[in-house]
């Protein structure tokens, strides 16, 4: 859903309002503040008086229920609580992990370091394939209730249906669009319908590179905010690249790792790039559905223009063909 109204989302958080958020959870702000890169909620990085400094992030206002909220949250700490290596959220004596002040709800972290993930050699593989099957073994043994899934309808066709509706698509291609993505939708759709019963999990749902966290004990995980029900495969086919074959190889070696610790669902594995057109295709919804957010026309300067939307269908036409070849494992 587009946000509405005259205010942008953020306009109101001042770096007064942030660090008085904090304070009204008894966190002495040295006043430092660092704005980290993100763009669908708000995250900063404030000093502690003679202490670390923490993460904290300010949901973005109309995205998501308390619920929702609450239950990555419950997540990323049975994350925690297994020992699997994922920023969880700092909870307050009396269990309290999502805050609200003046209007925004926020949520504060530990300030964890890394590097994104090489994932160059085998070894590195191996071991992000263990990491991602003790985190399935465990997402496997509960259910989200209040999140979305992984499908055609929420990630693709609600996309589609949202574009068309804008005046961001230049005239001259709206047509090539409407058809293009139709038909991708219908062929991703029979994918999905061919896979059968998946078996659907807790999953990050976001799992890219940017999302990984290495340092010299292994990977952790940040940013659970996108998290959802799904196939495994969606927390893996981010972490391929290259050609066919490439792909093919890295995934079998993360696989070799990950069914250590989970059995994991073969009916997936042809879904990649329908996966990969999904994630195309709701990325430019994301954007669109944001533009009245400041923070995107800067971001994104070039949304808007012809060029991007000729690129965009490009990149459509060639997973159309991408569509057809044989699946990857």
């Amino acid at each position: 859903m587009q946000e509405t109204g005259p205010e942008p989302p953020y306009a109101r958080l001042t770096p007064e309002l942030i660090l008085q958020a904090l304070e009204s959870l008894k966190f002495a702000c040295d006043g430092r503040l660092l704005a980290l890169n993100s763009y669908e909620n708000r995250v900063y990085q404030v000093g502690i008086e003679d202490t670390t400094p923490v993460i904290v992030k300010f949901y973005r206002p109309g995205r998501w229920a308390d619920s929702a909220i609450l239950e990555e949250h419950a997540f990323a700490l049975e994350l925690a609580a297994h020992e699997i290596p994922v920023v969880a959220p700092i909870s307050t004596a009396d269990g309290v992990s999502l805050h609200q002040f003046d209007g925004f709800r926020f949520a504060v972290y530990p300030r964890c370091g890394g590097r994104w993930p090489d994932l160059e050699t085998r070894e590195q593989r191996l071991q992000m394939g263990r990491f991602l099957g003790r985190m399935h073994a465990v997402a496997a043994a509960g259910r989200f209730q209040h999140r979305g899934r992984v499908d055609c309808e929420s990630l693709g066709t609600s996309a589609r249906e949202f574009l068309l509706r804008q005046s961001l698509i230049p005239d001259y291609l709206q047509d090539a669009y409407a058809t293009l993505s139709a038909e991708l939708l219908e062929t991703i759709q029979a994918r999905f319908d061919a896979a059968g019963a998946l078996r659907n999990i807790r999953l990050h749902g976001d799992c890219h590179p940017g999302n990984i966290l290495w340092t010299d004990t292994g990977p952790h995980f940040v940013d659970l905010d996108d998290s959802r029900s799904g196939p495994a495969i969606q927390d893996i086919w981010m972490l391929l690249s290259g050609d066919a074959a490439e792909m093919g190889m890295q995934l079998e070696q993360l696989l070799e790792g990950y069914q250590m610790f989970f059995d994991f669902d073969y009916a997936g594995t042809p879904l990649v790039e329908s996966l990969r057109t999904l994630r195309i295709m709701n990325y430019a919804a994301w954007i669109a559905r944001r533009w009245n957010d400041p923070a995107f026309p800067k971001a994104f300067p070039w949304f808007d223009s012809p060029r991007y939307w000729e690129e965009h269908i490009l990149s459509l036409r060639e997973q159309a063909a991408a569509l057809q070849q044989p699946a990857i494992l």
